[in-house]
C-alpha cells in the first residue's frame, strides 16, 4: 500500500520526530549535539523555518517548528540530514544510513496544543530518566523558555509572548506550566498523530485528522505495528 504524502501546512506549527535507525545512538558526545544544533540553525534560517522548541536525545530528535511554505520543512530536514550524516559517518568511520527512514511529523492546532507540545518535547529527558528536571538537560529549548539564557535558534511563538507582558512574566508563567502533568490522552494522541502523519485538532487536511481525546481501548492492528516500529515513545 502506497504511503500517504507528507502532511504539511504553511504557517502552522508542526511536531517533528526523527529517530536513529534501529534505535542506534546518533549523538555520542557533546560535539555531535553542538554540530547538529549549529546546522539546524543554518538550515532553519535558509528555509525560513521558525523553531519554537526542540530536544536532542541520544537516539532521536523532537522539533516544534512553523514552516513558511508547504515544502520548507522537508527541504530543511533533507539539508540537515545530508550534512549531519555525512559528518557523523566521516567522524566515526562508518557508512550507511543513520536515521530511521524519513522523519515523522504532524500539523497541530496551535491554540489547543502548542504549549502542551512544547512541554512534551522539553520533558523528554525527564521521561527517559536522563535527568530529574528539564532545566538539568543541556540540549533542549527549555533553558531559553525558562529565562536561563537566550537561545538564538528559538523563535518564540505568539502564544509564548501572550503568557506575560515582560520577559520575566513570560518565563515565570512558562515554568509554572510544568507544575501540571500532561494528560495521558494528549500524549497518546500526539504520538499517534505524529507517527501516522495525521493532523492534531485540525479538520482541513483531506480527512487525515486526529482529534483529542482519542477513543479509549486498544489501538487497531495497523496502529500497533506503527507503535512497535517507532520503538519506545518519549
Amino acid at each position: 500500500m502506497a504511503r500517504l504524502p507528507r502532511l504539511a501546512a504553511a504557517g502552522l506549527p508542526h511536531h517533528v520526530i526523527q529517530r536513529g535507525n534501529d534505535r542506534q545512538t546518533v549523538f555520542r558526545e557533546d560535539a555531535d549535539y553542538a554540530r547538529h544544533l549549529g546546522w539546524l540553525r543554518e538550515v532553519a534560517a535558509a528555509h525560513g523555518l521558525a523553531v519554537h522548541a526542540y530536544v536532542l536525545m541520544p537516539n532521536h530528535v523532537h522539533l516544534l517548528v512553523t514552516p513558511p511554505t508547504d515544502a520548507a520543512l522537508s527541504k530543511a530536514m533533507q539539508s540537515l540530514g545530508r550534512r549531519y550524516v555525512r559528518w557523523f559517518n566521516d567522524k566515526y568511520g562508518r557508512t550507511g544510513t543513520l536515521w530511521e527512514g524519513r522523519f515523522r511529523s504532524t500539523v497541530i492546532d496551535a491554540d489547543r496544543y502548542l504549549l502542551a507540545c512544547s512541554r512534551y518535547i522539553e520533558l523528554n529527558p525527564v521521561r527517559a530518566g536522563i535527568v530529574n528536571a528539564p532545566e538539568l538537560y543541556r540540549w533542549s529549548s527549555y533553558a531559553h523558555h525558562a529565562g536561563v539564557f537566550v537561545d538564538p535558534l528559538v523563535t518564540d511563538h505568539p502564544l509564548v509572548w501572550a503568557l506575560g507582558n515582560t520577559p520575566f512574566e513570560r518565563q515565570l508563567a512558562y515554568r509554572r506550566l510544568f507544575e501540571v502533568d500532561l494528560a495521558p490522552e494528549f500524549l497518546q494522541s500526539l504520538r499517534s498523530a505524529t507517527n501516522r502523519g495525521r493532523a492534531l485538532g485540525l479538520s482541513s487536511d483531506g480527512g487525515r485528522t486526529m482529534t483529542y481525546p482519542r477513543p479509549r481501548g486498544r489501538p487497531r492492528k495497523g496502529e500497533r505495528r506503527e507503535q512497535q516500529a517507532a520503538g519506545p515513545q518519549t
